[in-house]
């Protein structure tokens, strides 16, 4: 129901009116990869079931608080790795084509921000947890929050 709303060309957020593209707040809906709408969806329903879920066991309990450690830290680089590969084939391939040069250097500056963005970030969280908050400590999960923090 959602997606039909923005991008069916007559839902609520897009449609054509006599040649003229409309919503029903006003300027058309203009969802670049579908950003908007998936990420619109995707919040709505991680909220809804962390709502039915509720916090995990121990959550408030004070001696325990803390303590949340990953299960396995190379299970969990090796995955950061395959999403951030993956946001190479989505974002450039989300710039709709690479017929010219323009749309190609489009394309390869997507590309570029898909690199730099989250090694910026990884390296910031990872600077921040080794000399700012305690305990100071060298913490690849983090690291690997922040590369996907990035990414986002």
């Amino acid at each position: 129901i959602v997606v039909y709303w923005g991008w069916s060309g007559s839902g609520l957020l897009f449609y054509d009116d006599a040649g003229e593209s409309k919503s029903v707040v006003g300027p058309a809906l203009i969802d670049f990869a579908g950003s908007g709408l998936v990420h619109l969806t995707g919040g709505v329903g991680a909220f809804c079931g962390a709502i039915i879920v509720g916090p995990r066991n121990g959550r408030w309990d004070e001696s325990k608080a803390n303590d949340f450690d990953g299960h396995s830290v190379p299970f969990c680089v090796l995955g950061t790795f395959f999403l951030w590969f993956g946001w190479y084939g989505f974002n450039p391939g989300s710039t709709g084509s690479m017929h010219d040069a323009a749309t190609a250097h489009t394309a390869g500056l997507v590309a570029v921000n898909t690199t730099l963005a989250p090694c910026v970030a990884g390296l910031i969280v990872f600077m921040l947890r080794a000399f700012v908050f305690p305990p100071r400590l060298l913490d690849v999960g983090a690291f690997c929050n922040g590369i996907l923090a990035g990414l986002v």
